[in-house]
């Protein structure tokens, strides 16, 4: 009895990785075996970075508030701390968006909390 090779599933198993390679450079977008490594080590990157991106996002909210806040003359950390004194329950995004695009309502809480 001849040998069954489920080919169907093993080429749409390549195809989906070839897929996912597509715009990488050289043979790694058309190459299984080099794509599969390339692909494999982009998702490890993009798993890696979904956490980070969080990080970095928080780091650019507490520039923008620090900036912000030295302006009126308080350093980043006065201001958060009058900030938690004070009851203000405003997290760190949107006073760093106050700080950017709204400076008449940042100035406000800066008065508010001094």
């Amino acid at each position: 009895m001849p040998r069954s090779v489920n080919s169907v599933a093993s080429r749409n198993r390549r195809k989906k990785i070839l897929k996912q390679a597509k715009g990488y450079f050289g043979r790694r977008k058309n190459v299984y075996t080099v794509a599969k490594n390339a692909v494999e080590k982009a998702m490890c990157y993009a798993y890696r970075d979904r956490k980070n991106k969080k990080r970095s996002f928080r780091g650019l909210w507490i520039t923008r508030i620090n900036a912000g806040a030295r302006i009126h003359g308080l350093s980043y950390s006065q201001f958060m701390g009058k900030v938690k004194a004070n009851n203000i329950e405003l997290n760190r995004k949107v006073l760093a968006d106050l700080a950017m695009n709204n400076p008449e309502a940042f100035k406000a809480i800066v008065e508010k909390v001094k």
